[in-house]
């Protein structure tokens, strides 16, 4: 999927991310280094001593849900190989205008001649403060109580589209067959590789051949996700932080 210079991602200046955005992220153990490409992007490090916003917070208790599924997107290592998308519509039974995760595309100017083609893949964020959510009508889309998830009821979706114009990052379908006429959207493989595998991966995941996605659990110190966005070495960013929903999926080059 080509998106013409990744416009969202190409703004130029800066601007600050306000204070309580910033408070919010260090309930995460991340302090902001800095906000770039006019906001869109977010630069966060490690901040593992960092005292959350309601006081000092013990580790276990500063993550609203338990477990808390994130996925961190190793950028660089995306080669657009469509093997999470052709995973994804597999398990998901994603139909074929639809779409729960794809890749985003640019081709950068280096100059002499030389250009550079870069892979963004994108999914749903399931934000802590989604907009989905609070625009719905009906509580169709809602946050899973237990694991943060941002879910879909089908049997509550009225089909207005709201959600799918809030969402900040594009990530919902319409679907309209067999009877069931809704919005739909990446729920982590929910109902269909969670459970199977007690919450260990997605079926996006387990089907990259370069490692680019790692899902994890935000509350568990010895997983593969919380240790690369709390690698002091690193940086991690989200995209559109200035929305205030607070995304769970981070990225970075590794």
């Amino acid at each position: 999927m080509k998106v013409k210079d990744l416009e969202k991602l190409e703004n130029e200046g800066t601007e600050s991310l306000p204070s309580e955005e910033r408070r919010r992220f260090l309930q995460f153990g991340l302090s902001v280094t800095g906000v770039f490409l006019g906001g869109t992007v977010l630069s966060l490090s490690s901040a593992k001593d960092a005292q959350g916003a309601l006081g000092g917070m013990s580790p276990a208790k500063k993550y609203p849900y338990s477990p808390h599924y994130t996925m961190v997107i190793r950028q660089n290592r995306c080669v657009d190989c469509e093997r999470c998308k052709e995973a994804c519509a597999t398990t998901n039974n994603v139909p074929a205008h639809g779409y729960r995760t794809t890749i985003l595309e640019q081709e950068r100017d280096l100059g002499s001649g030389k250009k550079e083609r870069i892979f963004m893949p994108v999914l749903c964020n399931h934000c802590n403060r989604p907009p989905c959510v609070r625009v719905c009508p009906t509580s169709a889309t809602y946050k899973d109580k237990v694991t943060g998830i941002v879910m879909m009821d089908r049997k509550r979706c009225i089909g207005c589209k709201t959600c799918m114009a809030a969402c900040p990052y594009n990530a919902r379908y319409f679907i309209e067959t067999w009877g069931v006429r809704a919005i739909d959207k990446c729920n982590f493989c929910y109902d269909t590789k969670l459970k199977e595998t007690n919450g260990r991966i997605t079926a996006c995941a387990e089907a990259c051949p370069a490692k680019v996605r790692v899902f994890g659990d935000l509350t568990d110190p010895e997983s593969r996700a919380y240790k690369l966005i709390h690698a002091p070495e690193k940086v991690v960013w989200v995209l559109r932080p200035e929305t205030g929903a607070l995304p769970n999926v981070f990225y970075m080059n590794d």
